[in-house]
């Protein structure tokens, strides 16, 4: 019984090139309740202060589930696009040779060290009624700033890299021996994509899906500038937590925050479950 303890701590307890395990999981977990948790378990305290007619009314009123519907459906739609034009991207990065594809790779990043609130002023100035494209999209009837039609154009522009990041390094990795194999042995470059690539990358664009979905749900910065900000119209849900911070209502602005944040944890453990399936998949191709 003591030997199957040993046993059972020795494995639980891996030997590592840095010492003190004891030191280090309390020094992570310290800092993990510092940064993470002891911050948003001040969100359900202060939500907490609401009775559950308060709290239904805040996070239900008809303003808010507007906001739901634009956040959530626009960020959905952004995803979606990445994902198509991400993989095409990823696909010329990763099998192609042409001038300045390294200037282009680099740009790719963009949207990760730009600020926020630059990328929404940029294509406010693009997409304005007397701005470079508006002036010619507004006359044809095609309205993008001050719509959820720039919104979506917002969240697209930060939520690309995303599915660019995650699907290139697959297509890299991609051994040609497979696909060549494939079309000798009758294939067509369309089935050999879809039925040896494509199955894949396949966990790496669910990947990217996710996190472009998640990026769309907590953008705030570049969108604001674009939306327009109307009530019921173009109005996403960080700006209305913003709004009631601003009217002192800081329990309902907390309550909407609860309800995100429980969204956003959900993303991220799905996430999470679509990482490990990739690595168990790609474990087995291995083998």
């Amino acid at each position: 019984m003591a030997s199957a303890l040993v046993i059972a701590l020795r494995k639980f307890k891996r030997p590592s090139i840095i010492p003190g395990f004891g030191l280090t999981l309390g020094f992570t977990l310290f800092y993990l309740a510092v940064v993470v948790i002891i911050p948003l378990s001040g969100l359900f305290i202060k939500t907490a202060t609401l009775n559950l007619d308060q709290f239904w009314e805040a996070v239900a009123s008809e303003r808010v589930m507007h906001a739901y519907r634009i956040s959530f459906g626009l960020s959905f739609l952004a995803a979606l696009i990445n994902c198509f034009f991400g993989l095409i991207l990823a696909w010329i990065l990763a099998r192609y040779t042409f001038p300045f594809k390294k200037l282009v790779d680099a740009m790719v990043d963009l949207p990760f060290a730009l600020p926020t609130a630059v990328a929404g002023i940029a294509l406010t100035a693009l997409y304005a009624p007397q701005g470079w494209l508006g002036q010619y999209l507004v006359p044809m009837g095609i309205k993008v700033a001050f719509t959820p039609l720039g919104i979506l154009m917002a969240l697209v522009f930060v939520g690309l890299p995303f599915v660019v990041r995650t699907v290139q390094p697959i297509l890299q990795d991609t051994d040609r021996e497979i696909e060549e194999a494939a079309m000798s042995l009758g294939a067509t470059r369309w089935q050999t994509f879809w039925k040896v690539i494509f199955p894949s990358i396949i966990p790496a664009l669910l990947t990217g899906f996710a996190m472009s979905f998640a990026r769309g749900l907590g953008e705030y910065g570049s969108v604001i500038f674009i939306a327009g900000n109307i009530p019921k119209v173009s109005e996403i849900v960080p700006l209305v937590i913003v709004t009631k911070l601003e009217q002192y209502d800081y329990a309902g602005a907390t309550a909407i925050a609860c309800v995100m944040l429980v969204a956003s944890f959900i993303l991220l453990f799905i996430i999470n479950l679509l990482q490990s399936w990739a690595g168990t998949r790609s474990a087995k191709d291995t083998d």
